[in-house]
Formats: structure tokens, C-alpha cells, sequence
């Protein structure tokens, strides 16, 4: 059984607990982190010396970083199919989506985006800069728009692409901010939102997450 340490109002532990589910995985989740704490412990620190959820430990291996967790679970138990494949050049798109959907998709939503309406106080919210990362984020989904034209995934059939670009859907569609209308990506949310993993994982209230007067 593998542990992964991170509480579940997590955004990053949520995209690795949505590929644990989608790989069927036996699991432990400890809560870490925020309310929770535990993070500056020196036994949480010799884990992951940045001090940050989520970690996974599988027998003696330690991961940190959840684009490396998810990577590394989905080539130990993945079947080589096509959610990550064995042959890297079919890997190499799937592996380019999921780090953009990382590094460029789920950063610009959640620190310029969901922090910004979710964990500030409306008094303390710098309403012109939302407006930019409002803007600058719609040109991420115009990206992810064309990528899905066509297609019912990121990639065509269902990947490792869609846990670091599908799992900011779920607070992307949920907050209250406006939004352009966007077809194509409403109708990819619901797919996603049909999938128990995603539901189970993902779809978690973020509550806890709001500052007083949010």
C-alpha cells in the first residue's frame, strides 16, 4: 500500500490522489499541511526538505513534487497503455500537455485566480490585477479549447494529461468569477466530472481554503 501525505483540500494532492483512483491503487492519505500542519517536522522535512504537500512513499521510496509522483506511479502501475505510454515517442505528447497543464494552466489559475478570490479577503483583493489574470487565463483555455477540438481528452483517449489540466476545472467552473463561454471545455468538464475518481478526489469542497471575508 502506498501513503501519500497531504490533506485533501489540496489542489496538487488532489490531482495525485485522482491518478491513484484512476489506477486503482490501494491507499493511505494522511493529513498534512495548512490546519493540519506537520509540514516542519524533522520527520516530514527529512521526507521533502521543501516542506510541501503532497509526498508519497511506496516501501522505501520517497517522491515529492506531484507531476513526479503521478509520472512515477503511472509507468510502475500503469499497463503501458495509453493513459501513459510505454513508447516514448507516443509518451513525449502526453507528457508535454501534462507539463503545461502544470506549469502554465493549473499556475495561472490558482495563485493570480483562486487565491486571489478564494483565500483573500475582499478588502485586501487587488481587483485590477484579477482582471489581468482573468484575461491572461482565457488565453490558457483558448489554447486548451483548440487542443480539444475534436478530441474527447487532452490527448484523444483519456491520459495523464488531463489530471494536472482537469483538475483546476472542477474550482475554475466552481468560484465566482466571470467567465467567457467556452462550449468544447464545459462539455470536457463533463466527461471528467462522470468519472468516480474525479468526483471522489477532485470535486472536494474548498472551504476550509477561505479567508474570513473571502
Amino acid at each position: 500500500m502506498i501513503t501519500i501525505y497531504g490533506r485533501a483540500s489540496s489542489s496538487n494532492v488532489q490531482a495525485v490522489m485522482w491518478g491513484v483512483g484512476e489506477l486503482g491503487l490501494e491507499y493511505e492519505r494522511l493529513d498534512y499541511g495548512h490546519d493540519f500542519g506537520g509540514t516542519e517536522t524533522p520527520e516530514f522535512r527529512a521526507m521533502n526538505p521543501h516542506g510541501l504537500v503532497p509526498v508519497l512513499r511506496d516501501g522505501d521510496l520517497v517522491i515529492w513534487e506531484s507531476m513526479a509522483i503521478l509520472r512515477y506511479l503511472a509507468a510502475r502501475y500503469g499497463d503501458g497503455g495509453a493513459f501513459w505510454p510505454a513508447d516514448p515517442a507516443a509518451r513525449a505528447p502526453v507528457d508535454m500537455w501534462a507539463e503545461w497543464g502544470k506549469l502554465s494552466f493549473c499556475t495561472d489559475f490558482t495563485g493570480p485566480i483562486f487565491w486571489s478570490r478564494v483565500r483573500t479577503a475582499a478588502k485586501d483583493r487587488d481587483a485590477a490585477a484579477l482582471t489581468r489574470a482573468l484575461a491572461h487565463f482565457e488565453t490558457r483555455l483558448d489554447r486548451l479549447e483548440a487542443q480539444l477540438a475534436g478530441r474527447d481528452h487532452v490527448c484523444g483517449p483519456f491520459t495523464l494529461a488531463d489530471i494536472p489540466v482537469g483538475h483546476v476545472l472542477y474550482r475554475w467552473f466552481d468560484i465566482d468569477v466571470p467567465r467567457q463561454p467556452r462550449p468544447v471545455i464545459e462539455a470536457y468538464y463533463r466527461r471528467l466530472t462522470e468519472r468516480p475518481a474525479y468526483r471522489d478526489h477532485v470535486m472536494v469542497s474548498y472551504e476550509p481554503l477561505r479567508a474570513e471575508g473571502a
